[in-house]
C-alpha cells in the first residue's frame, strides 16, 4: 500500500459539545511517536510497543501533569481506516478537555486535519474507492432508514462490485475479439457475432440500470420533491398538517387562504419527503393569488411526486381537468378528501376524468386513488404504504 503523506493529522471526531465521552483521532507516519510524548500508561509501557488493534488505559499528560484519564485504541498501517498508523484517544467529553488534548497533539508534531481528510487519505491509500468514500458522507447525514441502508450497502462495495463485474466482462470479450482477429483460423468472428451482440445488449442494460440508481439515490438521500395540488379548500393544508403532526399551515373556510408555497421536510415510515403546500388552482383576478397559482404550476413541473387533493363532496369542474392535465407524465397519487362527508366524486369518475385529460394514458396503468379524511386522519396509512410501493 502506498502512503501518500509524510504528515500526521489530528482532529476531534465527536461533536463539539459537553458529553460523557469524546474522541480525538490521529493518523500518519508519526502518530505513535507523538502519542508516546503525551500518553502515560499504567505500567509506563509506550503505545509504540503495543500490538495493533488493542486498547490501553492511561493518562494524557502535559509536561508531566495529568490532563485526563483515557482509553487509547491503536491501529497500525495498513490495517486502519486511513491505511496509516492511527491513534484514537477516548477521553471525557468536555469541550475544554478534547480541545486541550488536540492542542497537545498539535504541539507535539501533528497538524489539524482538513474537513474530510481522514476519508481522503483512506481513498488515496486504497482503503476505499470513490463510491465508498462518498458513502461515508452520505451515512453521516442520512435522515431515514432507506438512506442509511443505501449508504451501508455502498460502503460495503455494492456499486464497486457491480462496476467491477461489468469491467471484467468487457475485458474478457475484448480480449476474445482481439484473439479472433489475430487468429481467425481457430476462432470465427462470424460465429461469435450473435453471442457478442447478446453480450453487448446485456452490458448496455446493466450500465443503464446502474445509471438509473443515481436518481434513486438522490430521492433516498435528498428526499422526494413532493407538491400538493388541488383547488381552493380541497384540504391541501389540512393534509400537510396531518402529515407533519402539527398545525403548521393555516386552515380556514375562506377559499384562497394559501397564497404562497409552504415547504416542509417530513419522514413517513423511513421515506423523506420535501413537501410543498401550494395555492389552490383556479381562475382568479386577485394578483397575489394568481402569482401563487403560477408558482404551484411551476413547482409541479419540477416535482418527483404530485399529490392531488380533491374535495370529494363537490363535483369535478374545469379546474380539476386542468390539474389532471398538469400531472401527466409525473408519478402521482390522487386523494379523494372529505370521505367523512357524502362523497359525490368516486374513484371511477376521477379515473375517467384522468384518462379524458390524458388520452395517451388510456392504455396505461390507472393512477392510484385513495379515499381519505384529513379531518379524521383516515386513509393516511394507506397513503404511506402507496408511497413505499411507488418509490421503494
Amino acid at each position: 500500500m502506498n502512503n501518500h503523506y509524510d504528515t500526521t493529522i489530528a482532529a476531534i471526531s465527536t461533536a463539539m459539545s459537553n458529553a460523557g465521552i469524546g474522541i480525538v483521532r490521529m493518523s500518519g507516519c508519526d502518530a505513535f511517536d507523538i502519542a508516546d510524548r503525551v500518553y502515560k500508561g499504567k505500567k509506563n509501557k509506550k503505545l509504540s510497543q503495543q500490538q495493533t488493534h488493542t486498547i490501553h488505559y492511561g493518562y494524557i499528560t502535559d509536561r508531566g501533569k495529568e490532563i485526563d484519564e483515557v482509553l487509547v485504541m491503536i491501529m497500525r498501517s495498513p490495517h486502519s481506516y486511513t491505511g496509516e498508523d492511527t491513534i484514537e484517544i477516548n477521553c471525557h467529553g468536555g469541550v475544554y478537555i478534547v480541545k486541550k488534548i488536540l492542542e497537545l497533539l498539535i504541539e507535539n508534531g501533528a497538524r489539524p486535519a482538513q474537513p474530510g481528510e481522514f476519508t481522503k487519505r483512506a481513498f488515496l491509500n486504497g482503503r476505499l474507492d470513490l463510491s465508498q468514500a462518498e458513502a461515508v458522507g452520505d451515512l453521516i447525514v442520512s435522515q431515514n432508514e432507506y438512506a442509511l441502508q443505501s449508504s451501508i450497502n455502498q460502503l460495503k462495495g455494492s456499486i464497486k462490485n457491480k462496476i467491477n463485474n461489468i469491467r471484467k466482462e468487457i475485458i474478457y470479450h475484448t480480449a476474445f475479439i482481439e484473439t479472433a482477429l489475430d487468429d481467425p483460423e481457430h476462432i470465427s468472428v462470424d460465429e461469435y457475432g450473435e453471442e457478442l451482440e447478446s453480450v453487448v445488449r446485456k452490458l448496455r442494460n446493466d450500465i443503464e440500470k446502474l445509471l438509473r440508481t443515481c436518481d434513486d439515490g438522490r430521492l433516498i438521500k435528498e428526499g422526494i420533491q413532493t407538491v400538493i395540488l388541488g383547488k381552493p379548500n380541497a384540504g391541501k393544508s389540512s393534509l400537510l398538517n396531518v402529515l407533519l403532526g402539527q398545525d403548521k399551515a393555516i386552515v380556514t373556510e375562506i377559499a384562497g387562504t394559501t397564497r404562497d408555497v409552504l415547504e416542509e421536510h417530513i419522514n413517513l415510515q423511513g421515506i423523506s419527503l420535501n413537501i410543498m403546500d401550494t395555492a389552490g388552482i383556479r381562475d382568479t383576478k386577485d394578483v397575489v393569488e394568481k402569482i401563487g397559482v403560477e408558482k404551484a404550476k411551476s413547482h409541479a413541473d419540477k416535482a418527483d411526486l404530485i399529490i392531488y387533493v380533491i374535495d370529494a363532496s363537490t363535483e369535478l369542474d374545469e379546474n380539476d381537468y386542468e390539474i389532471l392535465s398538469l400531472i401527466k407524465g409525473k408519478p402521482s397519487i390522487i386523494l379523494l378528501n372529505k370521505s367523512d362527508l357524502d362523497m359525490i366524486v368516486t374513484k371511477e369518475k376521477v379515473q375517467e376524468a384522468y384518462f379524458a385529460s390524458n388520452p395517451a394514458k388510456k392504455s396505461g396503468e390507472p393512477i392510484p386513488i385513495i379515499e381519505i379524511s384529513a379531518k379524521n386522519k383516515q386513509g393516511i396509512d394507506e397513503l404511506e404504504e402507496k408511497l413505499k410501493d411507488m418509490f421503494f
